[in-house]
C-alpha cells in the first residue's frame, strides 16, 4: 500500500560514544535506510516523548506518519512492534447522510461501514435554508460548523475508530466542505459564485475538532456546484483514464455531470429539483421505512413495495420514477402526464386535481406528476447539452454511470421509460454506488492519486448551463413521456404497445 498514512517497525542502534547521534536523528536515519525517501518532520509533542519510551521501549519502536501533502509527518511513536494495527478513514458527507468506512491500510479490507443522519438538518432538509440560516453571523456558522464535526464523530464513535486511525479522506459537495471548515457558503449560492475555498487540501484533524492523531484530506472542487464528491466520482470510475467516451450522471436535488475519456473531460452541474428525493409531493417522503420504493400495475391494480415491510407512510424517489412509468405503460396519463380518469376507478378529484390512489389513503396528484416531470426534464436536458457541446451522439457513450443513493435504488427501465436516462443498451447503464466514498477510500490506500487529481481539474472543462441559450426550449421538448422526440426512445415505444396489446387482451 502506498497510502497517507504508514506505520514503520525500526529497532534503532543503541547510542555510544562512537555513535552520538541524537535520538532525533537516529529515527530519521532508521526511517530513511527502511525505504522512506521523503522528508520527515517530528513535531515537538512527539520529540518530548522520545526520553524516557526509547530507553522503555528498547529502542525498539513503530513510528506512524501521516502526509500532509508535502512531507510525511510523525504523529505518534509507540513501543515495539504494532504495525498490524494500522487503520484509516475514508467519509462521504452528504448533505443527508454521513457514511464512514474504517479500513486495514495494511490490506485495503473494509472492516466497518456506517452511517448517520447529517445534525445540520435541524436547519433544514434543503442545503439552501442550511445557507441562509447562518449567512453573515458567526456565531450561527459556528453552530453549523459544530454539528458538521458531530455527525462525523457520530460515525467514528460507531466505528470505535478515533484512537487508532491516522488519516481520513472526506467526499462532499462544496458546501459541505465549507461547513465542515467553519466558512461561510454564501458565496456558493451567489454570484459570482467564487467560493471561499476550492483546494483545502490536508488540515491536521485537531485544527477541524475531528479526534485523530493526522491529517483530513478534503477532496477539491471543480466549482461552486460541481464538488469534491464528483472529483471523488471520478477517480473511483476512472473515467479519465478509459478510452471509451463515458457520462457519469450524479442526480438528486442538484445534478452534476462530467462526459469525457483520457482526451477530455466537460463538465456542468444544474438544479434538477427536490422531487427526485421525495420532496414536493404532496405525500412524498425519503427512502426510509414505510417509503414505497417499488411500484407495478397489473390488470388495473397497483401492487407496491413498502420499505421494511411495514404500512405505507409515503412515495420515495425511486418509488415516484416506478410509478409514473406503469402509469404511463397503462395509459393512465398521456405523453404529457396528465391523469385519463376513465381509464382507471383508481383515479379520482380531491382537492379540486386528478389523483390516483397508489397505496390505501395515499394518493399522487396531477401537480406531483407536473413538478417531477419537470425535474426528469430537466435532468435530460443537461445530458443532451453535454452530448452537444462535445460534438457526441449517445450511441458514441460507452458507459452511463449514474451515481449517488439515487442510482442505485431507481430501476432502469423505468428511469428509460419516462425518458430520466438515454435510451440505451442497458448492461451499458451502470449503477456507480456510493463512488464519493469509493473515491475517498480509494485515495486514502494510494497516495499517488494526488496526482490524478490534479490532472482530473486541469482537463475539467465546465459549461454553465445557465448561459446556453437554448436551454429552456430544449428543456420544454424534454418534458414529454417520454420525450417529444419518441424516436429517440425506440424501446420504449414498443414496450408501450405490448402493454397496451396485452390491456386490450
Amino acid at each position: 500500500m502506498n497510502g497517507l498514512s504508514r506505520k514503520i517497525y525500526l529497532e534503532l542502534p543503541l547510542p555510544t560514544e562512537d555513535d552520538p547521534r541524537s535520538d532525533q536523528q537516529r529515527i530519521l536515519d532508521s526511517l530513511a535506510a527502511a525505504g522512506v525517501e521523503e522528508r520527515v518532520h517530528i513535531p515537538v509533542h512527539i520529540l518530548r516523548e522520545l526520553y524516557p519510551l526509547l530507553d522503555n521501549a528498547k529502542w525498539k519502536i513503530t513510528v506512524s506518519l501521516a502526509w500532509n501533502g508535502e512531507n510525511w509527518e510523525m504523529v505518534e511513536i509507540e513501543e515495539g512492534d504494532t504495525t498490524a494495527q494500522h487503520y484509516g478513514l475514508a467519509v462521504d458527507l452528504g448533505s443527508t447522510t454521513v457514511v464512514a468506512r474504517l479500513l486495514d491500510c495494511n490490506s485495503g479490507e473494509i472492516l466497518r461501514e456506517v452511517s448517520c443522519f447529517n445534525k445540520q438538518i435541524q436547519w433544514g432538509t434543503d442545503i439552501l435554508s442550511r445557507i441562509f440560516y447562518c449567512k453573515d453571523n458567526r456565531e450561527k456558522l459556528e453552530e453549523v460548523r459544530r454539528a458538521t464535526v458531530e455527525s462525523i464523530c457520530e460515525c467514528l464513535d460507531k466505528l470505535d475508530a478515533s484512537h487508532s486511525a491516522l488519516s481520513m479522506v472526506i467526499a462532499g459537495n462544496t458546501t459541505m466542505i465549507h461547513f465542515l471548515l467553519g466558512m461561510d457558503a454564501f458565496c456558493v449560492f451567489y454570484t459570482p459564485h467564487a467560493v471561499h475555498a476550492d483546494r483545502p487540501g490536508f488540515q491536521l484533524a485537531r485544527d477541524l475538532d475531528i479526534p485523530l492523531k493526522g491529517y483530513v484530506y478534503c477532496y477539491p472542487a471543480k466549482s461552486n456546484y460541481l464538488g469534491g464528491d464528483i472529483i471523488s466520482g471520478m477517480i473511483d470510475t476512472e473515467l479519465y483514464k478509459k478510452n471509451e467516451i463515458s457520462v457519469f450522471f450524479d442526480i438528486g436535488t442538484n445534478g452534476e455531470l462530467v462526459i469525457g475519456n483520457k482526451e477530455f473531460l466537460l463538465c456542468g452541474a444544474g438544479a434538477a429539483g427536490p422531487a427526485l428525493e421525495g420532496g414536493v409531493v404532496r405525500t412524498g417522503m425519503r427512502a426510509d421505512i414505510g417509503a414505497v420504493d417499488e411500484v407495478k400495475i397489473r390488470d388495473g391494480n397497483i401492487f407496491v413495495h413498502v420499505i421494511g415491510n411495514s404500512a405505507p407512510q409515503g412515495i420515495c424517489g425511486s418509488g415516484i420514477i416506478d410509478l409514473i412509468a406503469e402509469l404511463f405503460l397503462e395509459g393512465w396519463i398521456d405523453i404529457r402526464g396528465k391523469f385519463s380518469p376513465e381509464k382507471s376507478p383508481l383515479i379520482q378529484e380531491r382537492d379540486n386535481q386528478l389523483c390516483v390512489e397508489y397505496a390505501p389513503g395515499l394518493y399522487f396528484y396531477q401537480k406531483d406528476i407536473d413538478e417531477f416531470i419537470r425535474t426528469k426534464s430537466a435532468a435530460h436536458t443537461m445530458v443532451e447539452i453535454m452530448l452537444r457541446e462535445s460534438g457526441l451522439d449517445l450511441n458514441q457513450a460507452d458507459r452511463f454511470y449514474v451515481a449517488g443513493a439515487f442510482g442505485k435504488h431507481v430501476s432502469k427501465e423505468s428511469a428509460i421509460t419516462i425518458g430520466m436516462y438515454p435510451d440505451m443498451d442497458r448492461d451499458h447503464i451502470i449503477n456507480a454506488g456510493n463512488s464519493s466514498l469509493e473515491g475517498a477510500q480509494k485515495l486514502l490506500l494510494n497516495r499517488s492519486l494526488l496526482t490524478d487529481i490534479d490532472q482530473i481539474l486541469e482537463e475539467m472543462v465546465y459549461i454553465q448551463f445557465a448561459e446556453v441559450e437554448d436551454f429552456l426550449e430544449l428543456m420544454v421538448a424534454a418534458q414529454a413521456l417520454p420525450h417529444t422526440d419518441y424516436k429517440r426512445y425506440p424501446t420504449v415505444m414498443e414496450k408501450l404497445k405490448e402493454r397496451q396489446k396485452d390491456i386490450k387482451l
